[in-house]
Protein backbone atom coordinates (compact mmCIF):
# COMPACT_ATOMS: atom_id res chain seq x y z
CA UNK A 1 0.00 0.00 0.00
CA UNK A 2 1.35 3.04 -1.08
CA UNK A 3 1.19 6.64 0.89
CA UNK A 4 -1.41 9.29 -0.33
CA UNK A 5 0.42 12.55 -1.70
CA UNK A 6 -0.97 15.04 -3.06
CA UNK A 7 0.83 15.67 -6.69
CA UNK A 8 -0.91 16.68 -9.35
CA UNK A 9 -2.22 20.09 -7.08
CA UNK A 10 1.46 21.02 -6.06
CA UNK A 11 2.85 20.28 -9.59
CA UNK A 12 0.03 22.77 -10.74
CA UNK A 13 0.88 24.93 -8.16
CA UNK A 14 4.52 24.87 -8.68
CA UNK A 15 3.57 25.20 -12.80
CA UNK A 16 1.56 28.36 -11.59
CA UNK A 17 4.36 30.17 -9.99
CA UNK A 18 6.97 28.78 -12.83
CA UNK A 19 4.63 31.10 -15.48
CA UNK A 20 5.09 34.41 -13.28
CA UNK A 21 8.95 33.76 -12.46
CA UNK A 22 9.94 34.13 -15.87
CA UNK A 23 12.53 36.43 -16.65
CA UNK A 24 14.30 36.10 -13.51
CA UNK A 25 17.57 35.00 -13.28
CA UNK A 26 19.05 31.61 -11.55
CA UNK A 27 17.75 30.02 -8.52
CA UNK A 28 14.74 33.12 -8.64
CA UNK A 29 13.63 31.52 -11.27
CA UNK A 30 14.55 27.78 -10.60
CA UNK A 31 14.35 26.93 -6.92
CA UNK A 32 10.63 26.83 -5.81
CA UNK A 33 11.07 28.33 -2.28
CA UNK A 34 13.05 30.95 -3.45
CA UNK A 35 11.05 31.12 -6.59
CA UNK A 36 7.66 31.51 -4.37
CA UNK A 37 9.64 34.55 -2.13
CA UNK A 38 10.77 36.33 -5.21
CA UNK A 39 6.89 35.95 -7.01
CA UNK A 40 4.77 36.98 -3.85
CA UNK A 41 6.95 40.25 -3.20
CA UNK A 42 6.95 41.07 -6.54
CA UNK A 43 2.78 40.99 -6.14
CA UNK A 44 3.38 43.20 -2.89
CA UNK A 45 5.55 45.51 -4.77
CA UNK A 46 2.96 45.63 -7.91
CA UNK A 47 0.19 46.17 -5.56
CA UNK A 48 1.85 49.06 -3.62
CA UNK A 49 3.05 50.67 -7.35
CA UNK A 50 -0.39 50.39 -8.26
CA UNK A 51 -0.88 52.77 -5.77
CA UNK A 52 1.79 54.66 -6.00
CA UNK A 53 1.40 55.41 -9.65
CA UNK A 54 -1.83 57.14 -9.42
CA UNK A 55 0.09 59.71 -6.83
CA UNK A 56 2.73 59.95 -9.13
CA UNK A 57 0.44 61.02 -12.27
CA UNK A 58 -1.54 63.91 -10.30
CA UNK A 59 1.92 65.36 -9.01
CA UNK A 60 2.94 65.26 -12.79
CA UNK A 61 -0.44 66.98 -14.01
CA UNK A 62 -0.25 69.48 -11.00
CA UNK A 63 3.60 70.38 -12.47
CA UNK A 64 2.48 70.61 -16.04
CA UNK A 65 -0.72 72.70 -14.92
CA UNK A 66 1.55 75.35 -13.19
CA UNK A 67 3.96 75.58 -15.89
CA UNK A 68 1.16 76.93 -18.51
CA UNK A 69 -0.61 79.00 -15.90
CA UNK A 70 2.70 80.76 -14.98
CA UNK A 71 3.44 81.01 -18.41
CA UNK A 72 0.21 82.94 -18.35
CA UNK A 73 0.91 85.06 -15.47
CA UNK A 74 -0.98 83.20 -12.67
CA UNK A 75 -0.48 80.59 -10.40
CA UNK A 76 -1.55 77.14 -9.89
CA UNK A 77 -3.02 77.55 -6.38
CA UNK A 78 -4.95 81.23 -7.81
CA UNK A 79 -6.22 78.95 -11.06
CA UNK A 80 -7.71 75.92 -9.03
CA UNK A 81 -9.42 78.25 -6.34
CA UNK A 82 -10.71 79.98 -9.43
CA UNK A 83 -12.41 77.63 -10.82
CA UNK A 84 -14.08 76.10 -7.98
CA UNK A 85 -15.11 79.60 -7.28
CA UNK A 86 -16.55 79.46 -11.40
CA UNK A 87 -18.02 76.44 -10.92
CA UNK A 88 -15.82 74.88 -13.30
CA UNK A 89 -15.56 71.01 -12.94
CA UNK A 90 -12.60 70.63 -15.13
CA UNK A 91 -10.18 67.75 -13.17
CA UNK A 92 -6.21 68.09 -13.18
CA UNK A 93 -6.11 65.36 -15.81
CA UNK A 94 -7.94 67.15 -18.33
CA UNK A 95 -6.84 70.40 -17.82
CA UNK A 96 -3.22 69.17 -18.38
CA UNK A 97 -3.97 67.77 -21.61
CA UNK A 98 -5.66 71.24 -22.53
CA UNK A 99 -2.63 72.78 -21.38
CA UNK A 100 -0.43 70.33 -23.96
CA UNK A 101 -2.84 69.71 -26.68
CA UNK A 102 -5.09 72.28 -26.73
CA UNK A 103 -3.37 75.70 -25.28
CA UNK A 104 -6.39 78.44 -26.55
CA UNK A 105 -8.71 76.55 -25.13
CA UNK A 106 -6.35 76.64 -21.56
CA UNK A 107 -6.65 80.33 -22.42
CA UNK A 108 -9.89 80.30 -22.34
CA UNK A 109 -9.98 78.47 -19.03
CA UNK A 110 -7.65 80.75 -17.52
CA UNK A 111 -9.50 84.10 -18.90
CA UNK A 112 -12.52 83.14 -17.22
CA UNK A 113 -10.97 82.01 -13.52
CA UNK A 114 -10.06 85.74 -14.23
CA UNK A 115 -13.15 87.84 -14.75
Amino acid sequence: MSRATNTPARLARKRRLLKFAKGNWGARRRQYKVMKETVHRGWQYAYAHRRLRRRDFRRLWILRINAACRARGTMYSRLIHGLKQAGIVLDRKSLSELAIHDPKAFDQVVAAIQN
